[in-house]
């Protein structure tokens, strides 16, 4: 069984990937993701998500240890408000795939998009 602690973590900056070790698996996940799926009241609405669109070019700047128990992420758009605790990483490594399609069907559902450049419009229902 793997550890829910993990026994490394680091940040590419060029690729804005963060790479997490539990034991003996590696994940990769991308800042986009991380940031969409951020643990802060700020995205998750104090029980009412808040939709994160837009995120597609967002980078990782930073990594900080909080205590012995998580990280917090710090984004290039100013947010880094998210306590992102082991369980909730492991649970994101593997995981990721129903977490992004899940992501990805709630923005189409709400006629938004990824991209910070691209406004959706609804013609007709």
């Amino acid at each position: 069984m793997t550890s829910k602690i993990p026994s490394a973590i680091k940040l590419h900056k060029q690729s804005n990937v963060l790479e997490i070790q539990f034991g003996h698996e590696s994940f990769h996940l991308e800042a986009e993701f991380l940031r969409v799926l951020s643990p802060s009241a700020e995205v998750r609405g104090h029980g009412n998500p808040v939709l994160q669109t837009g995120k597609l070019h967002v980078a990782l700047t930073g990594v900080q240890m909080v205590g012995q128990y998580a990280i917090k992420l710090i984004f290039d758009d100013g947010h880094d408000s998210g306590i992102y605790d082991w369980n909730y990483l492991y649970e994101l490594c593997h995981e990721k795939q129903r977490f992004w399609d899940s992501y990805l069907q709630t923005l189409r559902e709400a006629g938004a998009n990824r991209d910070p450049d691209v406004s959706v419009v609804k013609l007709f229902q």
